[in-house]
C-alpha cells in the first residue's frame, strides 16, 4: 500500500503554523459539536474525535474550552466543508480541503495562491475520481492478524492494510468508521492512535524533479498561509 504515512508527513509539514492549527481546530471543535447537537464528547463521536486529535497536537485546553462554550452560548456561525480540486504539472493533483463560513472568501484565497505557483484549479471531480475517500487508523499492534479478524467478525470490510515497524495502519469506507472505532477499542482497551481520520488518499503516485518539485511545494506553503484550508492531499512523493 504505502501510500498513507507520506500523506500524514505532508500534512505535518503544510500544517506548522501554530496560529491556524489552533485556530482551526477551534472551528472544527465548535462544528462537530454544532452538528452533533451536544458538547459532550461521551455522547458525540465526531467531536470525542476531533478533541483528541486537537490535544495530541498540543492544543490548549483553553482554547478547546472556549469552542465548546461557544456552542453552549448558542452562537449562530455556520461552517461547511468544502474541497477545491487543483491540478499542477506532469501528472501532480492537489485537493485543498476547506473548513469556512464564506465560500467566496476560500475560493478566491485558493485561487489566488494556486495562480502563484502557476497552476490551476479543476472542475469538480477532475482531480477526485483519482483518490479514496477513506477512514484511516494507524496504531501500535504485535501483529495484524488479531485486529484483521475481529474486524472481519464484526462486518466490517477492511479495504487496505499494512504493517511495518510495529504500526498497523487500516483503512475501511467511512460509513464503518465508527463500528472500527468500537471493534478496535474492545480489542485494545488502550489504543493510541497515530493517525485517525477520513482523508482523500491516492490510487496512485507521481514523482517531480526541477522547477516542477520546487513549484509544488511552494504551492503547499501557500496553501498553508490561507485561512480557510484545512488540510491539503495530494499524490506527489516528496
Amino acid at each position: 500500500m504505502g501510500r498513507f504515512p507520506s500523506i500524514a508527513a505532508s500534512k505535518a509539514k503544510t500544517g506548522a503554523a501554530k496560529g491556524k492549527l489552533y485556530s482551526m481546530y477551534a472551528r472544527e471543535i465548535y462544528d462537530k459539536a454544532k452538528k452533533g447537537g451536544s458538547a459532550s464528547p461521551e455522547s458525540n463521536f465526531a467531536l470525542k474525535q476531533v478533541i483528541e486529535k486537537a490535544k495530541k497536537e498540543q492544543v490548549p485546553a483553553d482554547i478547546i474550552k472556549r469552542a465548546l462554550d461557544k456552542f453552549n452560548s448558542g452562537a449562530g456561525e455556520d461552517y461547511q466543508v468544502v474541497r477545491y480540486e487543483i491540478i499542477g504539472p506532469n501528472g501532480a493533483t492537489l485537493i485543498a480541503e476547506c473548513l469556512t463560513d464564506n465560500v467566496n472568501r476560500s475560493i478566491s484565497d485558493v485561487r489566488t495562491q494556486v495562480n502563484k505557483a502557476k497552476m490551476k484549479m479543476g472542475a469538480m471531480n477532475s482531480v477526485s475520481y483519482n483518490y479514496d475517500n477513506l477512514a484511516v487508523v494507524t496504531f501500535k499492534a504485535d501483529n495484524e492478524e488479531d485486529a484483521l479478524m475481529a474486524l472481519l467478525d464484526e462486518g466490517i470490510e477492511v479495504l487496505d492494510d499494512e504493517y511495518s515497524d510495529g504500526n498497523l495502519t487500516i483503512s475501511v469506507a467511512p460509513t464503518d468508521q465508527h463500528k472500527m472505532h468500537v471493534c478496535l477499542s474492545n480489542l485494545y482497551p488502550d489504543i493510541d492512535y497515530l493517525i485517525d481520520e477520513v482523508g482523500m488518499y491516492p490510487k496512485e503516485k507521481v514523482t517531480l524533479t526541477g522547477e516542477d518539485k520546487e513549484l509544488f511545494e511552494r504551492l503547499l506553503t501557500l496553501l498553508d498561509d490561507v485561512e480557510d484550508v484545512k488540510t491539503v492531499y495530494h499524490n506527489v512523493e516528496l
